[in-house]
């Protein structure tokens, strides 16, 4: 029997805790009228609840060809995008959130933008951002920040809301990597980038998985993975305190040599060893960050484990 034709367009969603809005979105998909056809593939990270089950579901009731792809263990969003980019049969791979927050027809409009432009990607970025504040405030923290890190128009938005070419996805989707950062390893590979505006709605239900501890992740990923720049700021702050360490010497040996020199005190001593010291901490925390993590990609930890794959047995659209 040959092979199913390829698909124009992928929508790759990774899963976390889903079992509550992922069968509306899938529906919706299956909606939508893609000239050359589309195909869903769903990355169940390592989700506690019956995310599973209702995947399972959709899979055997699908209208438009489905696979699933079940972790192991919850490996982080980047990571199942990778996974499900490797699962992916399309010439583009648009990333959708599991909530119901990407619209699938701003999906399309993505692609359209894309093939309109002949860009290698089209990000999506919203008017109106349905996220909590502490969230909104880490993404523009993330973008500013890449803005040094990364080789980007300066201002240029990244979002997870993306429209990739095959091209593009596969020369990423080698990295093999246990700490990816996905933006970083599309600007390694294409500067043909783009964004529209798009519409960002509300939730459909439960509350979104994404913690301030994977934000602060997901920083460490884009400055300690993709640039040295940490470091050499580091060693710029290092210089500038020990220069300002010598002015101040060289200030109390003149008020010494004067007879103006104050009786300093307990209090003032600590408090410059408590500034130094602790400039000292996070400078050897900074760099230990880049050597744990060479020594963990050395040792080869996984970036992801498949336990499962279940492909549908539905005709292309």
């Amino acid at each position: 029997m040959s092979p199913a034709p390829s698909p124009a367009l992928s929508f790759v969603i990774p899963l976390y805790n889903s079992a509550e809005t992922i069968g509306a979105v899938v529906r919706e998909i299956e909606a939508l009228a893609v000239e050359g056809g589309h195909e869903i593939i769903l990355v169940n990270d390592g989700s506690r609840d019956g995310t599973a089950e209702v995947c399972r579901g959709l899979v055997r009731s699908a209208r438009v060809p489905v696979t699933y792809v079940e972790h192991a263990r919850n490996y982080g969003e980047h990571n199942a995008v990778l996974t499900g980019w490797r699962h992916a049969r399309g010439g583009h791979y648009v990333n959708l959130d599991d909530d119901g927050q990407n619209p699938p027809a701003e999906a399309l409009r993505l692609w359209q933008e894309a093939k309109a432009t002949d860009r290698d990607v089209i990000f999506g970025h919203y008017a109106d951002k349905r996220h909590a504040w502490w969230r909104n405030l880490g993404s523009w923290f993330t973008n500013r920040m890449t803005d040094w890190a990364l080789d980007k128009p300066p201002g240029f938005y990244l979002s997870s809301f993306r429209c990739v070419s095959a091209f593009v996805a596969r020369q990423v989707a080698e990295h093999t990597g246990p700490y990816p950062y996905i933006d970083g390893l599309i600007l390694q590979v294409t500067q043909r980038i783009g964004s529209i505006e798009v519409r960002h709605a509300e939730r459909q239900a439960g509350a979104s998985g994404y913690t301030l501890r994977r934000l602060l992740r997901l920083w460490l990923s884009a400055w300690v993975n993709f640039s040295v720049l940490p470091l050499r700021l580091a060693t710029l702050l290092g210089l500038a305190l020990a220069g300002a360490g010598l002015v101040g010497f060289g200030w109390v040996v003149w008020l010494r040599l004067t007879n103006q020199g104050p009786n300093f005190g307990w209090g003032s001593l600590m408090a410059a060893l408590l500034v130094f010291s602790g400039t000292q901490l996070v400078m050897l925390g900074l760099i230990g960050e880049y050597i744990g993590r060479m020594f963990i990609s050395i040792n080869q930890r996984p970036q992801a484990v498949v336990r499962d794959v279940i492909r549908s047995e539905a005709p292309a659209a």
